[in-house]
């Protein structure tokens, strides 16, 4: 049995980050589709089930088959989770008078009962479900309580099943990370040992078994993630490792040039590729930021394809992919959780292009990305640099593409960004970025009346990318940013700040 929590997503929105709490406690997990159970349940030492948008009581339900699971493997139901496990044994669970939302104290917690080890009387939780539990299975024993919600939390006697109406994963839940430790460490037996360092270790471990002599290339963006996976495979097949920059002809002002320097000294092999005008011109006309996202991965495949033919006996592919993309792009729910935008790096090759991919990352939030990367002594100027988007501003420029309209946003861009560097704002941003919106605006310019172009500006904070809230910036840097984009931009006549938090909106805008 290997030392890993397994995580059934049944549509919630808050799935992710009990992934993302589990492994701050150096316990690895793995989520998937409550539809999608793996072969050998005995690969996971404890299982979550998630909570959901849907209601147990509804005919269609997300209905997951447990009879490998509950009894035999210690398991912990949240909200939907639980309300699941109650009403599918005997319970009873209706719709609740008033809808059960917001902060809540835990009472009458059972104080001998190791769930509850250091949770103290009156500890904040969130609550978010419309259905409650009435009454309880038989064989079950009740753990605490708060004061709008009797079953709280509650057990199943005789076995290692947990249920709790409320969200430990959530910041508002004070103790809630105890809570998970609580389960996972003192009942089920997991052990805290998922640090960076491990990953690194069984990662090279792995890639070396899995490689061998082969040889691979890898697409290099300059970003964290594509940085972080070349030091890996570097590590473990060293010059068989064939590193390709691609100019996109959307990346950042003189990016191109910037990233290969920087490379320089990295020990990595790497090569640049200009391929801008392949991208504009697949790109010209088309306005539906999905289809320039499948166009930006299509041409962006082709020409590793090209490239590949010139590295002799190359086999792999390799890629940058994170956790995040896998989750955002592949659901099996139909919840909140499903597909919220394709990744142009996830989901495979094309038949005609005969590299395998490897994806060392794939397992990892942005967050520990960063620290298996300091962990391998990469540069804090590396691992510190704001995500960008893979097909780059081809999603911050609403609307179809055109080289006049890269040419402004890269100005604007570069204004904003240097401008966060410059007032000591830039590493206190988990990503910035500026979108060119579709709109032209009325405005008076040298006592002329003009029309053109509106951009707004975006800037925020994370861990992970999967939530995010905009950043309060000064006033005054807000001001002169405006100033020196409008005065220094021919075209853009209107600079905006966005304020919305993820979710509901998205980081990018497309």
């Amino acid at each position: 049995m290997q030392n890993k929590v397994l995580i059934l997503d049944f549509g919630s929105q808050y799935t992710q980050l009990i992934g993302r709490r589990v492994r701050e406690l150096n316990i690895f997990s793995e989520i998937k589709p409550f539809n999608k159970l793996p072969e050998d349940i005995s690969e996971y030492k404890a299982v979550i089930l998630s909570g959901s948008p849907f209601s147990v009581r509804a005919d269609d339900a997300p209905h997951p088959d447990l009879s490998q699971i509950k009894g035999k493997i210690p398991l912990l139901g949240v909200c939907y989770g639980a309300q699941y496990l109650a009403h599918f044994n005997g319970g009873n669970v209706e719709k609740s008078n008033t809808r059960e939302y917001g902060r809540a104290n835990l009472t009458a917690i059972s104080s001998t009962e190791p769930f509850f080890y250091e949770i103290t009387e009156g500890s904040q939780v969130w609550m978010s479900h419309a259905d409650t539990i009435k009454q309880l299975p038989e064989d079950t024993t009740l753990l605490a309580s708060t004061n709008d919600v009797k079953n709280a939390a509650f057990k199943f006697d005789g076995e290692d099943t947990y249920c709790i109406q409320f969200h430990p994963e959530v910041y508002h839940s004070s103790q809630g990370k105890q809570l998970l430790e609580n389960f996972l460490v003192h009942i089920a037996g997991l052990k805290q040992t998922w640090t960076p360092d491990a990953f690194v270790e069984t990662t090279v471990a792995e890639l070396k078994e899995k490689i061998g002599d082969d040889k691979v290339i890898l697409g290099l963006s300059g970003g964290v993630d594509s940085t972080v996976a070349a030091v890996l495979l570097h590590k473990a097949i060293g010059k068989n490792l064939h590193c390709i920059f691609v100019n996109n002809g959307l990346l950042r002002k003189n990016e191109f040039t910037d990233v290969l320097e920087q490379y320089e000294g990295m020990g990595l092999n790497v090569k640049g590729v200009d391929a801008s005008a392949r991208f504009l011109d697949a790109l010209a006309g088309e306005s539906d930021p999905e289809t320039k996202r499948k166009t930006i991965g299509r041409v962006f495949i082709e020409v590793f394809d090209d490239e590949a033919h010139l590295v002799e006996d190359a086999k792999w592919l390799a890629q940058g992919t994170i956790y995040p993309d896998v989750i955002e792009s592949v659901s099996g729910t139909g919840g909140p959780s499903a597909t919220i935008k394709s990744h142009h790096n996830v989901g495979g090759l094309p038949d005609f292009m005969k590299l395998q991919v490897v994806e060392p990352l794939k397992m990892l939030f942005k967050d520990e990305v960063r620290r298996v990367g300091k962990s391998m002594e990469v540069g804090d100027e590396r691992l510190g640099r704001h995500p960008f988007p893979g097909p780059g501003l081809a999603i911050r420029i609403l609307g179809d593409i055109t080289r006049e309209k890269v040419a402004i946003l890269q100005e604007v861009d570069h204004i904003f960004i240097q401008g966060l560097r410059d007032w000591g704002l830039y590493d206190k941003v988990w990503q910035a970025g500026a979108m060119l919106l579709p709109v032209n605006s009325v405005g008076v310019m040298g006592d002329e009346r003009t029309y053109e172009k509106c951009v707004a500006l975006r800037a925020v904070e994370s861990t992970d990318g999967m939530t995010a809230d905009w950043v309060n910036l000064p006033y005054e840097f807000l001001q002169k940013t405006s100033n020196d984009i409008i005065n220094k931009v021919p075209g853009v006549n209107r600079v905006v700040y966005d304020i919305s938090s993820k979710p509901p909106a998205t980081i990018e805008w497309e």
